[in-house]
């Protein structure tokens, strides 16, 4: 583990916080690991191992928007080739890299294929990467993965993401900014507004590792603050700096990533439960329930759960006070252990019946038709539903879709 400027070693919790509020990509990660600590040479011989001889990386002190940061220039020595995303895996799996970095790596080459396949409407394997597939991501990707790791952070938080605004062009033309892999890289993360023609903030590469390497999104965590890195894009736009800022601390128990919120109520209507519980997902909770129980002197009630983000908490513990009738709410930090998760739709009698896929390192885990997708379909086919349901798995599972297989196989995403 690297011991940085602050003097953190690996027997104290570590939490890093990337502060993307102006935006991210791959060189300003790679600047901010090196001005956090993170030596030159383990960048260097990370990327060395994917790619021999390809690239060099240059490093120098710039100003953006007169802040001091760290810029490094990943300098490329032949002509790109295009790859696919079966190309990329295969550079990274016979490298001779630590297991954490080249884990981290595929999984963020694994979201980008993802991200692009569901834009194009193509098997990720198929996916022709362009620019994100040129050496210059590779040595993004290996170098990012290689600092982050080296430094050790048991968590890592995103800040919202500045996105930008405008349009960008790209192997594909010219796209809108967000541009559409970058937005769905987004799903589930924050973001934040940025001014008009505000240009390109995030680039698919430096999202993708963002979200690979965080587990949760908020503001600055509770911590001892030890490090701060700060690392340069490209351009030096006026009033605004182009930087990516990485701070490294002693873990005070904030950066957990998600809490759960509870109260117990024993006197709402019940027939109100149902909105408080729609209203709650509507503004962002990752779950709502109810669980019965007995409380003092023997009155019937409920304990109301709201699973959430941190920095969703005060949003919906303020909702919960609105909405119920009780008089406090607790909450308590918990970790989570997620599936990714995507929608394949298939059709069926004529309609379609969008399936929720849930996979782990690239394998599907589970399939399940949306419940909803399938009342809808019944009743205009005049067909009962459970019919319908077992016709949406069938048809799943003739595309591809099955446990235990790659995800996503022939299905159309």
């Amino acid at each position: 583990m690297i011991t940085t400027k602050g003097g953190l070693d690996g027997g104290v919790p570590r939490t890093l916080w990337i502060d993307a509020s102006a935006g991210v990509a791959g060189d300003m990660l790679l600047g901010a690991l090196v001005d956090v600590g993170v030596p030159v040479e383990t960048l260097r011989q990370a990327i060395e191992g994917v790619v021999p001889g390809a690239v060099s990386l240059q490093v120098s002190s710039v100003q953006r928007a007169g802040l001091r940061a760290v810029k490094v220039d990943v300098e490329v020595a032949d002509e790109q080739p295009r790859r696919t995303w079966a190309d990329v895996r295969g550079l990274l799996e016979r490298a001779p890299l630590d297991g954490a970095v080249a884990e981290a790596a595929l999984r963020t080459f694994e979201r980008l294929a993802g991200a692009e396949a569901r834009v194009h409407g193509v098997r990720p394997e198929d996916v022709h990467f362009h620019e994100v597939g040129a050496l210059d991501a590779i040595a993004d990707v290996v170098g990012t993965c290689a600092g982050v790791v080296g430094l050790g952070p048991d968590h890592v938080v995103l800040s919202p993401v500045a996105l930008g605004s405008g349009s960008v062009r790209t192997a594909h033309g010219v796209l809108p900014v967000p541009a559409p892999a970058v937005l769905e890289l987004a799903r589930g993360w924050g973001v934040v507004a940025s001014a008009p023609d505000a240009g390109e903030l995030a680039t698919p590469t430096g999202l993708a590792l963002a979200t690979t390497l965080a587990s949760a999104s908020g503001p600055l965590p509770s911590m001892t603050v030890a490090d701060v890195g700060v690392g340069a894009g490209t351009r030096d736009v006026p009033g605004r700096p182009n930087v990516v800022r990485l701070v490294l601390g002693q873990d005070a128990g904030a950066a957990l990533d998600a809490v759960v919120l509870e109260t117990n109520v024993d006197d709402l209507d019940p027939r109100v439960w149902p909105d408080v519980l729609a209203r709650l997902l509507d503004a962002g909770a990752l779950d709502a329930w109810l669980t019965p129980i007995l409380l003092k002197k023997g009155r019937p009630g409920h304990t109301l759960h709201v699973l959430a983000r941190p920095a969703d908490q005060d949003g919906l513990t303020e909702l919960v006070l609105t909405h119920t009738s009780t008089l406090g709410v607790r909450g308590t930090p918990v970790t989570r252990t997620v599936l990714d998760r995507a929608w394949a739709p298939v059709e069926v009698l004529g309609g379609n019946v969008r399936i929720k896929v849930g996979s782990r390192d690239g394998r599907i885990v589970h399939v399940m038709p949306e419940f909803e997708d399938a009342a809808e379909l019944a009743r205009a086919a005049g067909v009962p539903l459970a019919h319908v349901l077992t016709l949406a798995q069938a048809a799943a599972a003739t595309s591809g879709l099955l446990p235990g297989a790659a995800w996503p196989q022939d299905a159309a995403i």
